[in-house]
């Protein structure tokens, strides 16, 4: 009990430390947002994407005399010519001198952790003089009351809370209060026997919850100082996306006191509970009285709850949309929750009732064996199969919400772009930016001359590709003729400036001359994902009919690649390794959001890997348990001569029926769940048909992994202790 404890306290201290670490980073960022008022001082900010991760970079210039501004982390704001900068801004300067660039002047101090959201901040401040500041505002001083730039967004975060809570804990009451029932048949046999030699029964409940109590309490202890030693040990590596220092992740005092008290607690409350039936009834216990059958009042939480869930696909399916509106959001959690907790209390009389049909019609011993104990003791599986059931339908929801918010956070077309300025490229990094991993194609796009004098004056854009791959990175396109340049047209999308066919546009070259370019009769028609470089009434120029030394600085090189979120950041981390110094503009992509969903991913992932833990751990408890319960009936029918085959064949139907009925159950609701999520979440995606298969994997190999931990457990050693004379 004290182990078990302990690993579930350590688990509870993780998931409610998780919101004070991101808190701690959002405090800090705001205390270093620049506020605008009076000063002697100018300052403007800069957020690129260096890479994957977002780069903030703040210029400030000195315009008259005084001291000047100071924000948290630093002693003071550099001066012309210097630089301040974060700790992992110093190694990427020290990996990649071409970044220098980006931070002109001299690297004069690092920034502390008090002025950094996490060890991973990229953050820097630079001195300039107020003629090289254009744009800049006046710094009045430094600190909000709330970030701007949140690490997940609030809304965001009340659903990662929810998810969290129902993957991590709901499975960790049903593992305490597993391991608060620890040998729960033997212990019954003696609180039984105390209370035959005349102990009152109020003070039998009260021998089963102290011990229960006092054994959790050391294990609560135990676990907050182990989760101590692995938050050490975690903020110094990280997760991806995520990083923080060991102070955030140290538990607060009311943590602490959740821990230290709502363990043992629960302890107690299981502890009076379990012991009631030795205490009302102990000659049932010592004489192996029959046991009452579960009720079914649990399994009434399904109804409302697959009810709403299932309404909500039935409305989709008839093409109604229920998204929008304050009922889904209060409907859709309370059917989550009244789902999973039906799933918890009608997982046994279930069990039990198709125990007794299956044991009917029976033909073999060992099924009739392990349908006949299970129908008459539905409860002890549902203790070895109630953690592992709760983890697959937590499973589903996560699912649902990685799914939309991968929806929110990027754009719905299966090609990303990446525009790239050429006159931040040199030639041999346009030829190393087609090596980078996930890029299938560069497309150069340069724009007609501007005299940049105020008049206003049509232009047009050039994009030089083949037909190839401009159907590779539309919709569609029709009436494409390769070594032609043609105009392109999408019905669907307005242009301000429509060329005409015979209208000419001048181009300028590197020299300074002036290339004049004819738009032609012949149109392709197509449709492109917006945003996209291939817009309505740009020309289609094949590479063979590229007019020769256009001007880099009125052109742009888009790169283009798949749009999953692990190939986004492959190719900017590609972009950033080869060219750090140039602004690279993910089409159509938030860089702050797609840190965001790095974020979420990986706190999810760590709630699916806690959830595991808690799932693995509350089986091996209650399999070892339950076999413990069971040396007697398997003594018993060792001496009647039951083989050692068919013995763990009855274990592993008496574990497996349980597992099948719950887990095929989870895999249902947690799907209608999942896509009531997805329904009233508005998003383009209500049937998540991909994640199924690996749910249904998921099932199945629990249900293997189960099986074949069950085998162990018994033993045909015939102890005479066990054998019981009534």
């Amino acid at each position: 009990m004290a182990l078990g404890s302990a690993l579930g306290v350590a688990c509870l201290a993780a998931v409610l430390t998780i919101p004070s670490i991101l808190t701690a980073h959002d405090a800090r960022t705001a205390a270093r947002e620049p506020r605008p008022g009076g000063s002697n001082t100018l300052y403007r900010e800069f957020r690129d994407p260096y890479g994957s991760q977002p780069l903030h970079r703040v210029f400030v210039a000195r315009n008259g005399p005084g001291a000047m501004p100071v924000p948290p982390g630093i002693d003071k704001l550099p001066e012309a010519g210097e630089a301040i900068v974060s700790p992992k801004l110093v190694e990427i300067l020290a990996a990649n001198p071409q970044a220098t660039g980006l931070f002109p002047g001299r690297v004069t101090g690092t920034i502390a952790p008090a002025g950094l959201g996490d060890s991973d901040d990229l953050y820097a401040y630079i001195g300039t003089t107020p003629d090289e500041l254009s744009g800049a505002e006046q710094l009045g001083s430094f600190g909000t009351g709330r970030s701007w730039r949140q690490i997940v967004d609030p809304s965001t975060l009340d659903i990662l809370r929810f998810t969290l809570g129902c993957i991590v804990l709901l499975p960790l009451v049903i593992f305490l209060s597993v391991c608060a029932r620890l040998s729960g048949e033997s212990r019954a046999r003696r609180l039984a026997a105390l209370r035959l030699v005349g102990l009152s029964v109020k003070d039998t409940l009260r021998v089963n919850a102290g011990e229960s109590m006092v054994a959790a309490f050391v294990g609560a202890v135990l676990g907050v100082a182990g989760y101590l030693g692995v938050n050490e040990v975690m903020a110094r590596v990280g997760l991806p996306g995520l990083h923080w220092y060991p102070a955030d992740g140290r538990p607060r005092a009311s943590t602490i006191a959740v821990c230290l008290l709502g363990c043992p607690a629960l302890a107690w409350v299981v502890g009076q509970f379990s012991a009631r039936r030795a205490a009302l009834s102990p000659i049932s216990v010592r004489r192996t009285g029959e046991r009452k059958p579960p009720r079914i009042y649990g399994t009434l939480l399904l109804i409302p709850g697959v009810g709403v869930i299932g309404g909500y696909c039935v409305l989709s399916v008839m093409g109604r949309d229920p998204s929008g509106g304050s009922a889904s959001s209060v409907l859709v959690p309370a059917a989550v929750l009244l789902t999973g907790a039906g799933l918890v209390f009608g997982l046994a009389p279930i069990t039990a009732w198709l125990a007794r049909r299956l044991a009917g019609v029976a033909k073999s011993l060992p099924v009739a064996l392990a349908m006949r104990r299970t129908e008459v003791d539905p409860g002890s599986s549902l203790r070895v199969a109630t953690g592992l059931v709760l983890l697959v339908f937590g499973a589903s929801l996560t699912q649902g919400v990685l799914v939309e918010l991968d929806q929110v956070s990027r754009r719905t077309a299966p090609v990303q772009e990446y525009k790239i300025s050429l006159s931040d490229l040199s030639p041999k990094q346009r030829q190393q930016l087609t090596l980078v991993p996930g890029v299938r194609m560069q497309v150069p796009a340069y724009s007609s001359w501007d005299p940049l004098d105020g008049t206003l004056r049509p232009h047009v854009d050039l994009l030089v590709a083949t037909c190839a791959q401009l159907t590779a990175t539309t919709r569609w396109a029709r009436g494409c003729v390769d070594g032609r340049i043609m105009q392109l047209h999408d019905a669907n999308s307005a242009y301000a400036e429509d060329p005409q066919p015979g209208d000419r546009f001048p181009f300028e070259t590197r020299d300074g001359r002036k290339v004049i370019l004819t738009v032609p009769p012949e149109r392709i028609s197509m449709r492109a994902y917006q945003p996209s470089v291939f817009r309505t009434s740009a020309l289609l120029v094949p590479p063979s009919l590229l007019p020769p030394n256009l001007a880099d600085a009125d052109g742009t090189l888009t790169l283009v690649s798949a749009a999953d979120p692990a190939t986004i950041r492959s190719v900017l981390d590609g972009i950033g390794a080869i060219a750090p110094t140039a602004s690279v503009d993910p089409v159509g992509i938030v860089i702050d959001s797609l840190a965001q969903l790095a974020v979420i991913r990986s706190l999810l992932a760590v709630g699916m890997v806690l959830g595991l833990v808690i799932g693995v751990a509350a089986f091996v408890v209650s399999v070892a348990d339950r076999a413990m319960e069971r040396r007697a009936q398997v003594t018993a029918l060792a001496l009647l001569g039951a083989r050692a085959g068919t013995l763990r064949v009855v274990q592993v139907l008496q574990v497996g029926l349980p597992l099948v009925v719950g887990l095929g159950a989870a895999i249902v609701t947690g799907w209608l769940a999942e896509s009531s999520y997805l329904i009233t979440g508005g998003g383009a995606v209500h049937w998540d048909w991909e994640g199924l298969p690996l749910l249904f994997a998921c099932a199945l190999g629990v249900l293997c992994a189960a099986a074949l931990a069950s085998v162990p457990m018994v033993r045909r050693h015939i102890d005479p202790e066990h054998i019981r004379r009534d």
